[in-house]
């Protein structure tokens, strides 16, 4: 798994979530939970995960939906 965003705008994530299930593009939202230890503040991001195969095509299709700033770095291989 590849982590290809961490938020806690929650508007940017919901858009990138609906992005990948659109694109058949299997993900995982990480940390979703953690708001109820938070008092849902809103403090914790919550992280988007997908399948390294799959991780350039879904960095792909989210650089040009114009989330390309909320991405994170590609990790050292």
């Amino acid at each position: 798994m590849e982590e290809l965003m961490r938020t806690n705008d929650l508007v940017a994530m919901s858009f990138a979530k609906a992005l990948l299930t659109d694109a058949d593009i299997l993900h995982i939202v990480a940390d979703e939970a953690a708001s109820a230890i938070d008092g849902s503040i809103g403090i914790l991001p919550r992280r988007l995960l997908v399948d390294s195969d799959e991780a350039e095509a879904a960095r792909r299709l989210l650089t040009d939906a114009g989330l390309g700033a909320e991405l994170r770095d590609r990790p050292k291989r």
